[in-house]
């Protein structure tokens, strides 16, 4: 091919370039007008007009960018004993423990979730330029593609990485405050925004509910029943404090806390007594 047939062919796909951009910017003149009707204006000014208008909707454009509006939301939840998964529009995963309730808001530029009670595993997907946002009370998570977990307790939020990399931003009284987490750490922040230190975790029993296994390591009989409590509808009692200080292990199947109960006074020196309302107390043997 010699110079001039080259040169020619390059011109006929600058102009053709051209006539596709003249074509783009009468769409959005004429859908301008019609938004908003103008005057009839002298000849001269023709140009100016649409040149303003094409302005205006690149400014438009470029304003609802920054503002990052919400264009779809809904609603997922589990009540007591119950676990669910819920898969996303956009190849994200989510298992939901027991009694959780999060909203997911999808925007043009980040995909928000907020957890407003209970516990959910997040398994991310990728997407460099829509970062993926968990809010849980005044905690902020932010990750492009990972596999996490987040915990709102009453009185503070605990978050766990299983494979990838977050963000945790919080703000308290001294400021805003932030941490990145890596794979098999944990940070807890207390319900005035302070971040605790963050610390290595067992990723086998801190993410075991997933499985539908409760895994108790040494752990004192206050804290496992009240791991137990969150999947029972009927209040289990500890008799005293100091019943509270024995300290367990094993692993049991979350949806079937009855045995586990059963099975306590074979591991422990207690006893399990069901009461008129429903209710279990844990007494000295």
């Amino acid at each position: 091919m010699d110079a001039t047939e080259a040169m020619k062919q390059r011109t006929s796909s600058s102009d053709k370039d051209k006539a596709n951009a003249e074509d783009v910017i009468k769409q959005h003149r004429e859908t301008l007008k019609e938004l908003f009707p103008l005057p009839e204006l002298k000849k001269p000014r023709k140009k100016k007009t649409a040149t303003n208008a094409t302005l205006f909707v690149a400014l438009v454009a470029a304003g609802v960018l920054w503002l990052d509006p919400a264009y779809r939301s809904e609603q997922h939840a589990t009540v007591i004993g119950q676990r669910g998964e819920i898969a996303l529009a956009d190849g994200s995963k989510l298992t939901l423990n027991t009694d959780t309730q999060l909203e997911v808001s999808w925007h043009l530029r980040s995909r928000r979730l907020a957890l407003h009670q209970g516990q959910a595993l997040f398994n991310v997907s990728k997407a460099t330029y829509r970062p993926f946002i968990v809010a849980a009370g005044t905690a902020n998570i932010k990750v492009v593609g990972t596999v996490f977990d987040v915990y709102r307790h009453p009185g503070h939020v605990t978050i766990t990485v299983e494979e990838g990399k977050v963000q945790v931003t919080s703000k308290s009284a001294s400021g805003y405050m932030r941490s990145i987490l890596t794979a098999n750490q944990q940070i807890t922040m207390s319900a005035d925004g302070a971040l605790q230190p963050a610390h290595d975790i067992n990723p086998v029993s801190s993410f075991a509910w997933r499985d539908g296994k409760l895994v108790f390591e040494q752990t004192p009989l206050s804290q496992a029943i009240a791991e137990i409590q969150r999947y029972r509808r009927e209040p289990i009692r500890l008799q005293s404090a100091a019943l509270g200080k024995l300290r367990f292990s094993g692993v049991f199947a979350i949806d079937n806390s009855d045995k586990l109960l059963q099975l306590l006074p074979d591991i422990l020196p207690v006893k399990v007594t069901q009461q008129k309302d429903g209710s279990l107390l844990i007494s000295e043997k």
